[in-house]
């Protein structure tokens, strides 16, 4: 099928392809599977996912993305083509213009590369976007109304948080501390706490079944499995809520001095504004249980969480490609 336009939330943890008129189309883990012997790509997305911590030693699975920056050129390029041949079919007459998510504090060189490997992947132009705008724009905000808005994306690898005012990027910050810090903050205190060593994929589950981000009068608990470090044997353990809001307790710290240091840099005006409309919190970390609650009460500023918020960015990708025109000016700032 020919499709003209794609736009690519190409994040630490999922990727997600937003098509104009058909919406997200794909949302996948960012994982690859490789042969070690040969350096062949066997699997991509979810296929891929499924074999981590599964593999022989002739297999590697590994995310090509780290702190939402390209780890690895080579196999980010097979993965984007994956999924721009998956968008528009393999058979095709037009290469696609793709629009690509990137992290507010990405630097010149890393930007290059992910224009490179989009280029590489078989897009005809390729574009980047700041993931706040993109998240904005997916959340339904007005970004080119003279009035401050405060989007924080919260993904696998980064949290960006930044006020936007006429279309523009008026204060930001990007910290390398998100949903992937959590799961590992996770895995450390039960190892430390109860002797047991988990994977990043038990660690993930923890946080999305019971995690929250204060202590909760209702714990729930959850049964989790695991090696016991002292005989080195599978064990079952329980662990409950308010242990794991313990746990991350440290880097949520980290991302409200991000937040924090965002709002002292905000001009008075636009500040007020954001006093009276509330932060929007955004990316599939947002989705954590009470962390509006949290950011309201450690800032004094109300917050919640967007609609859709894991599709946020991604949507804005696709609307901002398919108005080039009009967000050309946020787009192409370089700030």
């Amino acid at each position: 099928m020919f499709t003209s336009r794609i736009g690519i939330d190409l994040g630490t943890a999922n990727t997600l392809v937003y098509v104009p008129k058909r919406g997200i189309i794909i949302n996948e883990p960012t994982v690859v599977a490789i042969s070690v012997g040969d350096n062949r790509i066997l699997a991509v997305g979810a296929e891929a996912k499924e074999m981590i911590g599964r593999t022989p030693d002739s297999i590697i699975a590994h995310r090509p993305m780290k702190d939402g920056v390209i780890a690895d050129y080579r196999v980010t390029e097979a993965m984007l083509r994956y999924f721009i041949n998956k968008a528009t079919g393999s058979v095709r007459f037009f290469r696609p213009e793709v629009m690509i998510s990137v992290p507010g504090g990405i630097t010149s060189t890393e930007r290059r590369a992910v224009i490179d490997a989009a280029t590489a992947a078989g897009a005809k132009n390729a574009y980047v976007i700041k993931e706040t705008v993109a998240a904005a724009i997916g959340a339904g905000i007005d970004i080119g109304a003279p009035a401050g808005n405060m989007i924080i994306d919260i993904g696998g690898g980064t949290t960006d948080a930044a006020v936007l005012s006429l279309g523009g990027i008026v204060t930001q910050t990007s910290v390398r501390v998100a949903g992937n810090r959590l799961d590992a903050a996770i895995a450390e205190y039960i190892r430390r706490k109860h002797g047991l060593s988990v994977g990043d994929r038990t660690a993930e589950e923890i946080k999305i079944k019971i995690g929250s981000a204060i202590p909760v009068e209702k714990e729930t608990a959850l049964e989790i499995r695991g090696r016991d470090l002292v005989h080195g044997l599978p064990k079952t353990i329980q662990v409950k809520t308010n242990e794991i809001v313990e746990a991350i307790s440290e880097e949520l710290k980290e991302i409200i001095k991000a937040v924090r240091s965002v709002l002292q840099e905000t001009p008075p005006e636009l500040a007020a504004d954001i006093i009276d409309k509330g932060m929007v919190l955004t990316g599939g970390s947002s989705l954590l249980r009470n962390l509006d609650k949290y950011m309201g009460q450690s800032t004094g500023v109300p917050a919640y969480v967007a609609e859709d918020a894991l599709l946020c960015v991604a949507k804005g990708t696709g609307v901002a490609l398919d108005n080039l025109e009009s967000y050309k000016k946020s787009i192409l700032a370089q700030k």
